[in-house]
This record gives C-alpha cells, structure tokens and sequence, in this order.
C-alpha cells in the first residue's frame, strides 16, 4: 500500500503575493503532492494573477498546479491539470480541452456509480466527500469512509478523500486507503500554522 500525501486547496479568497509566502513555508515543511487553486466566482483576471504568483511557487518545488472548475484556463495558463465537479465541463470535454498530458480530477460526491464512470473513462483520480462537516464549502453529500476502502480494493485509479479533513480527524481516511487527502482550513487554520499541519499530516501518514 502506498503513502497517504497531501492535496492542497487554497483557501476561498486570497491575496496572492502574501498568500504565495504562506505557501512556500507550507511547501517546504513537508512532502505535498498538488495544490488546487480553488477560486470561486471571480474574474478571470484575479485568476490569472493568483496563477502567476502561485503557480512556479508551487512547480519549482515539483508539487502539481491544479486549476479548479476552469479547463480552459488550465490549458490558457499553462497549469498541470483541472478538477471538475459533476455541474462542471462534463469530463470528455474537459480532457479534450487540457489534452492528454494533463491531470483532470473529477468530484464524485458519496456515490460509487459516478466514481466507476470517472475512472473508466480515464480520470486521473476520483475524489470522495464530504467526509467531515466542513466551513470552507456547502457539502452536497456525506461520505462514508468504507467507500474508499472497497474504491482501494477494485480500482487502480487513485482517490482523494475531502471535506473537512484535519489532523485530529485524517487517520480513519488514511487507514481506509486513502491516496491523498484534499486539505484547505485544516492547514491553512491550523493552530501552529501551516507549515506545522503540513509536518503534522506527513507524520501521520508514515
């Protein structure tokens, strides 16, 4: 079984050049596999400032730049991938968009069915949610952890566990087989700071 890793989400609004110092000491306390630029309802531009500011930040420290919602941005921006919900660009189109190369993710809430569909159809990974009540978004379903054992038992698709998840709380994912957890205040508010939660959740993870 492989390690769990972190999948980084950024908080719902920021300004991205202090943000960008945040990020750097939560990136070099400790190992993280991708950050996801979550920005909702914003104009593009706001987007493409926090793209640039973020993104070699995140790249030169070989962690993957993922662009939420947007894979006409991701593909425009040069990001490493895109991570769609289901009211998203439907997945086909979204790869046809980012091309081959890049990562596409798709949210597939409490339900098997969607999670089977994704992966078959080539997604790069699945994620599961909410698993925990969670501030940083309304959760449209809540998970139950067995989910991503019987996922880890029939697939080779990688999935990412969401919602809510924080050092207190993460084992039960992490034993259930989980390949990354998606983390957003559980970091970023974390008592000590970030960069602690990110040597927090890497200890856990061994």
């Amino acid at each position: 079984m492989t390690d769990t890793r972190l999948y980084l989400i950024t908080p719902p609004k920021l300004d991205p050049k202090p943000f960008g110092e945040t990020l750097k000491s939560a990136l070099d306390a400790g190992d993280v596999a991708s950050l996801q630029l979550r920005l909702k309802d914003v104009p593009e531009e706001d987007i493409a400032r926090a793209v640039d500011v973020l993104m070699p930040i995140a790249q030169s420290r070989d962690v993957a730049f993922l662009l939420n919602d947007r894979p006409d941005l991701a593909a425009k921006f040069g990001c490493d991938g895109v991570h769609i919900g289901q009211e998203d660009t439907p997945y086909a189109e979204a790869r046809a968009i980012v091309g081959p190369e890049r990562i596409v993710g798709v949210t597939c809430h409490d339900s098997r069915h969607l999670a089977m569909e994704a992966g078959e159809a080539g997604a790069d990974y699945v994620a599961f949610g909410a698993f925990y009540p969670t501030t940083t978004k309304e959760p449209k379903t809540r998970c139950e952890i067995d989910v991503l054992s019987w996922w880890a038992e029939v697939m080779v698709v990688p999935c990412v566990a969401i919602g809510g998840i924080t050092v207190a709380n993460a084992l039960p994912l992490v034993q259930a087989g989980a390949d990354f957890l998606a983390v957003s205040s559980g970091v970023w508010d974390y008592t000590d700071g970030p960069a602690a939660a990110v040597k927090a959740f890497n200890k856990l993870f061994k």
